[in-house]
């Protein structure tokens, strides 16, 4: 049975959702994933798949800016930081390597997690990586690395309607790029509406705390049930029900499953594994991009414009702006079969 490592970035939520599916994958096709990662993104994993290896990799550990305005100084400030832990988990993964006797590696944006001594694939939306005016050099450097990559898998189509946009579609076409459809660990059920409006909340602090209190204190006067759901991964689901509102820190992907199958309207971040759980879903939501993070308020400017989800900056965002949603006409079906089979041959 050969063994493959799954390594995604601990970078908010997204990353290690966008891997179950992956996992399940290899699992079902008679390979033994191997999970490495580190904080929450670890935990989540771990809690998903309680019977994998895991092993744990250097943490990045990237805080984010007070202020919106702020959000590109703060991350260029910790370019050192995120150069030394690329090193760190270089070092790490061909000592695992070395180990273990892998067969081959998936790194969801763990730009270190390769080596020449096995496959290795490279998993983003992003090929072209938006930071403002300098766009073009952190694109740059981005592909620098997906290149050392025997192939780059960017889970969206290739032609016609798509969700990444310009994110993962750019002028300039890297050779080792392959689209295999989006990614999503969630199904769409038919189940009776349980909930007016779902809260989902997740990514790097202290922006999903600010994004917490607002919208708590938003949802104030509101008269409809809600689940709000904190994205806080702990050791145990805590649940608490104040009036209207349903609160967990966390919840399994089959929780959340069936949370977002119950939920008529979903209030979220705009982080692109988020939108690939709408559009498999086929819901209608409202988006608020994270402040200052580039690719979120891409992605919600692009649904908005093309009519799909209404979006909001957090500090202007108000409780009624939720009525825009039955104007739009949420999302439809983006969904793609993926052959695992095909996309585990490379190992």
């Amino acid at each position: 049975m050969k063994k493959i490592i799954v390594a995604p970035l601990n970078w908010g939520l997204g990353h290690a959702t966008r891997c179950i599916p992956i996992i399940q994958g290899l699992l079902d096709n008679g390979y033994e994933p191997i999970i490495a990662s580190d904080g929450v993104a670890l935990e989540l994993l771990k809690k998903e798949f309680p019977k994998v290896v895991s092993f744990e990799l250097p943490s990045y550990d990237i805080q984010y800016a007070q202020k919106g305005k702020n959000f590109k100084w703060k991350m260029l400030a910790q370019l050192p930081k995120i150069i030394s832990t690329v090193k760190k988990e270089r070092r790490k993964i061909n000592k695992i390597l070395d180990a273990y006797n892998f067969d081959g590696i998936i790194s969801d944006n763990r730009l270190g997690v390769y080596s020449k001594e096995v496959p290795c694939v490279f998993i983003t939306h992003q090929l072209n990586v938006l930071t403002g005016n300098t766009s073009w050099i952190t694109t740059k450097l981005h592909a620098k690395y997906i290149k050392k990559f025997n192939e780059c898998w960017v889970p969206d189509v290739e032609n016609g309607q798509n969700l990444s946009g310009k994110l993962g579609h750019p002028t300039e076409m890297i050779k080792n790029v392959k689209y295999i459809g989006p990614l999503s660990r969630l199904c769409k059920k038919p189940m009776p509406i349980k909930y007016d409006l779902m809260v989902l909340l997740s990514g790097p602090e202290p922006q999903r705390t600010i994004l917490e209190k607002k919208i708590i204190d938003e949802l104030k006067d509101y008269p409809k049930k809600v689940v709000f759901i904190k994205g806080i991964v702990e050791k145990i689901q805590t649940k608490e029900t104040i009036g209207a509102i349903t609160y967990y820190n966390f919840m399994n992907s089959s929780e959340l499953e069936t949370t977002f199958n119950e939920s008529n309207h979903i209030l979220c971040r705009s982080g692109y594994t988020t939108v690939m759980d709408l559009a498999k879903l086929n819901k209608k939501a409202f988006f608020i991009p994270t402040p200052g993070q580039y690719e979120q308020e891409y992605l919600a400017k692009k649904f908005d414009k093309e009519g799909i989800i209404p979006t909001s900056k957090q500090e202007k965002f108000k409780i009624e702006k939720l009525n825009k949603i039955d104007f739009y006409k949420g999302f439809t079906n983006y969904s793609k079969k993926i052959t695992w089979k095909e996309l585990f041959d490379l190992f």
